[in-house]
């Protein structure tokens, strides 16, 4: 090494001192140095806690988890992984239904129509989720299980792209390991209130309990109020079923009832007003609990309906339940086509089966042609009445004929009442009633039209409040012609009367009153005491009667009456005279008189045992 290296490293070590010197850090950056240093060690420790305390908790949660499976296991059996998965809504539909169909349960968690809005404008759901079950009972491995609180999943969901003209078809499988599970097969048709419902049960000999002979399915649903009228939709909401080719019958619509039935059911419905549910099965049920509880008045629901159906198992590779539901509309020409053979339509009220082949071949036929001309329910209603008030309108001026003559009379009963005593009674009674057939008078000619017009009456009293086509129809004011119209609400409800003040109502009673006063004016005899105060009284009990009824009945009573007192009046007017009446049954009593057959009858008779008719 030269010199000149030498003072080459000097030089360079000078330079490397006076750099470190000039660059070593301050006293105070040293002390921030060091509490750096201990934060950062602080840190490392606290790390290290936290990832020892992570893998405890690790180690503690698959602990916990291989106890949680091990409880499943015993609590659930077969089942235990269809226990802890996630909800999810499958979804059929079409163009007039919506199914959600939810995985836990595999269940019809709610069916939304969608032609129909609720009273208040919302979506119509016949059911909702909460409160509903929907599912089968069993026993496994000595273990009561519910498949509603196990969760299904979808295997299978076809869905076009225009869902309204393909079928749909979603399965939901539970499962109880390889090749054996309970399946729910749901298929929805195109345009249509009908869904497909298999229950198919598929290698579960070995799982299901050896000596179980039924399977339980669980059917029950709150059924919410969707009208106006809260009272009378809660008393056309009940729950029916029919006998397997027999009657339809239900349980009352009021109160608490429990039934069980043992002989085969074809059908089982959770029928509102204007719609239903109904669970049809393709050969029938046999062995059913029927349940059905009212609500309180201020809940929003109005009842619990339930079925527990009995399915026979015979611990066979596979069982097969096959049925469907029909969800829609109480229309009886809609239920005629989806299930005439089964009687569907019986789920619309349409009275007693004495007075119902009135709505069935009169009325409803009328209504379906003139809805096909005219949109307005109130112009058809008013068709309707004057169509029945022509056909009818022979009998009424035969009845009023009969009144008239009975009146024209009136003088000469009146002398017979004076002619003979009081006490009496049973001589002036045939002495009236021969001056009457002398005269050719049947005191009972007035009666056969209200004999006629009784069925029809008590037809349309059943057919308004259950026709759904009158559902959410406006006429003038009336908002609604299936429930009660108002035009002044009261600030507090009236025993027996309501809350409000309905016109139709108001309208009715007055025009009663008016044909009442006319009536009593062609009286021919002093009646009863007090009957004179209960004619009048009746049109004030309409007011309390027909208040909070449908105010297309109330409309139709309105018109039909009105229409009675101008035909009364134009025919008193114009048509009958009381001296040309008096003057022909002055003719008739100069004629001889004919004796019916049954009276000659009765008189040949009481010859025979040795009686003598009375003389002349």
């Amino acid at each position: 090494m030269d010199k000149n290296s030498i003072w080459g490293l000097v030089i360079i070590g000078a330079i490397l001192l006076g750099y470190t010197y000039l660059t070593k850090p301050s006293d105070e950056e040293i002390k921030a140095m060091k509490t750096r240093d201990s934060i950062a060690s602080v840190e490392r420790l606290r790390d290290e806690k936290l990832e020892a305390a992570r893998i405890e908790g690790l180690k503690k949660q698959y602990a916990e988890q291989k106890e949680d499976t091990v409880a499943l296991q015993k609590t659930y059996g077969a089942f235990a992984g269809a226990v802890q998965q996630k909800e999810e809504i499958i979804t059929l539909e079409n163009k007039l239904v919506k199914l959600s169909i939810n995985t836990l349960g595999g269940k019809i968690a709610n069916v939304e129509l969608k032609d129909y809005k609720t009273h208040d404008a919302k979506k119509l759901m016949l059911w909702g989720e909460k409160n509903s079950k929907f599912g089968l009972t069993f026993y496994a491995e000595n273990k009561a299980l519910n498949t509603q609180d196990l969760f299904f999943v979808p295997v299978k969901a076809l869905k076009t792209v225009d869902a309204s003209t393909a079928e749909q078809v979603v399965s939901m499988r539970l499962s109880a390991g390889e090749g054996k599970y309970i399946e729910y097969k749901y298929t929805l048709e195109p345009d249509s209130y009908k869904v497909g419902f298999d229950i198919n049960v598929v290698g579960m000999q070995d799982v299901i309990s050896l000596n179980q002979r039924d399977l339980t399915f669980n059917w029950a649903a709150d059924i919410p109020s969707k009208e106006k009228g809260r009272k009378f939709e809660n008393q056309y909401t009940a729950l029916y079923y029919k006998f397997f080719e027999d009657d339809v019958e239900s349980l009352s619509a009021s109160g608490e009832k429990e039934e069980s039935v043992s002989t085969k059911v074809k059908w089982i419905g959770f029928k509102q007003q204007f719609f239903s549910s109904v669970l049809i099965a393709d050969e029938a049920f046999k062995g059913i609990e029927f349940k059905s509880v009212d609500m309180e008045e201020t809940s929003p629901i109005l009842k619990n309906f339930s079925a527990a159906i009995s399915l026979p198992y015979q611990g066979s590779q596979l069982e097969n339940y096959p049925m469907s539901f029909y969800f829609g509309p109480n229309k009886y020409k809609t239920l005629r086509e989806y299930g005439k053979d089964i009687e569907l339509h019986s789920l619309v009220d349409l009275g007693w089966k004495m007075f119902a082949w009135v709505n069935k071949w009169f009325v409803i036929p009328i209504f379906n042609f003139l809805e096909k001309y005219i949109m307005n329910y109130g112009i058809i209603i008013l068709i309707l009445t004057i169509v029945i008030k022509l056909i009818l309108a022979p009998l009424t001026y035969k009845s009023y004929m009969s009144t008239a003559k009975m009146k024209v009379l009136k003088p000469q009963i009146d002398e017979i009442n004076e002619r003979i005593p009081k006490d009496k009674a049973m001589e002036r009674q045939q002495a009236t009633m021969a001056l009457y057939k002398k005269a050719g008078v049947n005191p009972m000619g007035g009666c056969l039209p209200m004999v006629v017009q009784f069925p029809i009456l008590i037809a349309l009293f059943r057919f308004f409040p259950s026709s759904i086509e009158l559902r959410q129809k406006s006429f003038l004011w009336a908002t609604d012609l299936s429930s009660y119209d108002s035009i002044v609400s009261l600030p507090w409800d009236i025993p027996w009367y309501g809350d409000h003040v309905s016109l139709f109502c108001l309208l009715m009673a007055a025009t009663n009153l008016i044909y009442t006063r006319m009536n009593s004016q062609m009286q021919t005899s002093q009646q009863m005491p007090g009957m004179q105060t209960m004619m009048y009284m009746m049109p004030l009990m309409f007011l309390f009667w027909f208040n909070n009824y449908a105010s297309g009945l109330s409309y139709y009573y309105f018109i039909a009456t009105l229409f009675t007192v101008v035909q009364t009046w134009a025919i008193r007017k114009y048509l009958v005279d009381d001296e040309k009446v008096l003057a022909m049954l002055e003719a008739n009593k100069k004629k001889p008189v004919k004796k019916s057959k049954f009276q000659q009858r009765l008189e040949d008779a009481a010859k025979q045992k040795g009686f003598k008719a009375p003389k002349k």
